[in-house]
């Protein structure tokens, strides 16, 4: 009876640490939550950027300052007034 009481406690103390539901698993389990939050706060941040910019370009009105960003960045385009410097050292 012994033998058997010892043998039950060693199964379940092996499967509370190592089982699936064990300790090991919470443990990766926690990490796992702990980046999926990060990334949730990155994609948060991104979609509260979207939803600026979708309320910049409104149909009726866009935002002139807006249009002129989208242009410079996404477009390639400057202002006839703008200096430009090109770095003249060779890449490398």
């Amino acid at each position: 009876m012994l033998l058997l009481c010892l043998g039950l406690t060693a199964y379940f103390a092996f499967h509370m640490l190592k089982g699936r539901h064990g300790l090991e698993a919470r443990d990766a389990l926690l990490e796992r939550q702990s980046a999926l939050e990060f990334e949730i706060q990155s994609l948060e941040a991104v979609r509260a950027k979207l939803e600026r910019d979708v309320a910049l370009l409104r149909p009726d009105l866009p935002d002139p300052d807006f249009v002129e960003e989208i242009a410079r960045e996404v477009l390639g385009f400057a202002n006839p007034h703008d200096r430009i410097l090109m770095d003249a050292t060779p890449p490398g």
